[in-house]
């Protein structure tokens, strides 16, 4: 048993982020994360298209419709950063906002850095909006169709996170606790990564995908699915370390948490608001 909690929490220092390297370009588990959940979600958003029916799109706008949202979730994960966490910073440093350079002090090439859940949600709600008007499709049959395939990728890219030793907890006294090397201090922090891999992915996506079929007002999944992941995510960021350069924002509350917050009020409006416009099919 010791052994194991040695191994356990020492594991971050063990894992090597970079798949791959050949001179300048480097393969990291955490863009083939990001690959595999997008994999995940168009994979079983496919299944659910032949084999159900009521969704009014066929396989190609599922590809186009895929395609939006994944522009969307980066064009707006990267925003959202900018928009919620670090505003002060980038108003002063507008190119580095797009570009993969920072320029205080000369220049120095960082990669984009900072991306958003929340922004990258909106990001997505707009994209698929402009798709589904273009293409005259109904936007709520559409999400009906989405939401429940979205979660499962999510515990790809928190294990992600994960190997790129970042977003992890605050100090804990608890063997469950890990040693993570960026981390300030030498003490043990909750691998709040992983506590997301499974709540915010596994959970939500075994909670969803089992009451799609009896949910029968379009619209309702997506509100479902926003009180869903705001109220998992509020708990979870308990135990996750806020930015350093914001803290805690409002009686002890981090941003992700009035984020949350924010997310399940708009999903309990949505709920009113589709039970009583939208027939039952």
């Amino acid at each position: 048993m010791g052994d194991f909690l040695f191994w356990w929490q020492h594991l971050p220092a063990q894992m090597d982020p970079v798949i791959l390297e050949i001179g300048g370009f480097r393969l990291q588990y955490y863009g083939l994360m990001y690959i595999v959940a997008f994999a995940i979600t168009y994979g079983l958003a496919l299944y659910r298209l032949r084999r159900e029916e009521g969704f009014q799109l066929d396989v190609e706008q599922l590809q186009g419709l895929m395609t939006a949202m994944i522009v969307g979730l980066i064009v707006g994960a990267r925003l959202g950063y900018v928009l919620f966490y670090n505003f002060s910073y980038y108003l002063h440093h507008p190119l580095e906002i797009i570009l993969p350079f920072e320029f205080s002090g000369g220049i120095h090439f960082t990669g984009i850095t900072g991306m958003s859940y929340h922004g990258g949600l909106i990001g997505v709600v707009a994209a698929a909006l402009i798709f589904v008007r273009k293409n005259r499709m109904d936007f709520f049959r559409m999400t009906d169709l989405i939401v429940p395939c979205i979660p499962l990728g999510y515990t790809f890219g928190r294990l992600g996170n994960f190997i790129n030793g970042e977003l992890y907890g605050r100090v804990t006294t608890l063997p469950v606790g890990m040693y993570f090397p960026g981390a300030a201090g030498t003490g043990l922090r909750h691998p709040s990564q992983l506590y997301e891999a499974f709540f915010e992915g596994i959970v939500l996506f075994c909670v969803l995908w089992s009451i799609k079929g009896r949910i029968r007002t379009p619209g309702a999944m997506l509100g479902l699915y926003l009180i869903g992941y705001g109220l998992v995510r509020f708990f979870i960021e308990y135990a996750r370390q806020p930015d350093a350069h914001l803290g805690f924002i409002f009686l002890s509350l981090s941003m992700g948490q009035l984020l949350c917050a924010a997310m399940m009020l708009a999903g309990g409006i949505l709920i009113a608001v589709v039970k009583t416009t939208r027939q039952n099919p």
